[in-house]
């Protein structure tokens, strides 16, 4: 009687044949590792102080923010549209800054501190 597999022609089968997900498991960790490490720079805090003003009457405020760009002109571009929801204009960003000068904001700030 013969046998119904024949073994050695079964292990030379190719696994590329029978598993081709297993091709594309290379390309995806690659895929993932660079997604992770583009993604690193983003997920540093940067915080912006700025000065801003409400007209009739004037009333000003020096206020934090958590931004998700650490320069003066992309932190102005992101608090300006969130100030302007309650009436505020942006007068300007004095800096930008990481977690470690947030301490030393805060009271000056008050009410204002990470409101915006």
């Amino acid at each position: 009687m013969r046998p119904l597999f024949h073994v050695p022609a079964l292990l030379a089968f190719p696994a590329r044949l029978a598993f081709p997900a297993l091709l594309a498991f290379p390309a995806l960790l690659a895929f993932t590792a660079l997604l992770a490490a583009t993604a690193l720079p983003a997920a540093a805090e940067c915080y912006a102080d700025y000065k801003a003003k409400q007209d009739n009457p004037l009333r000003l405020h020096y206020g934090v923010a958590q931004v998700s760009s650490c320069d003066t002109g992309g932190a102005e571009a992101e608090i300006s549209p969130r100030l302007a929801s309650d009436g505020w204009t942006l007068l300007n960003v004095l800096s930008t800054f990481g977690p470690e000068g947030l301490a030393e904001r805060q009271a000056s700030a008050g009410p204002y501190f990470l409101r915006y």
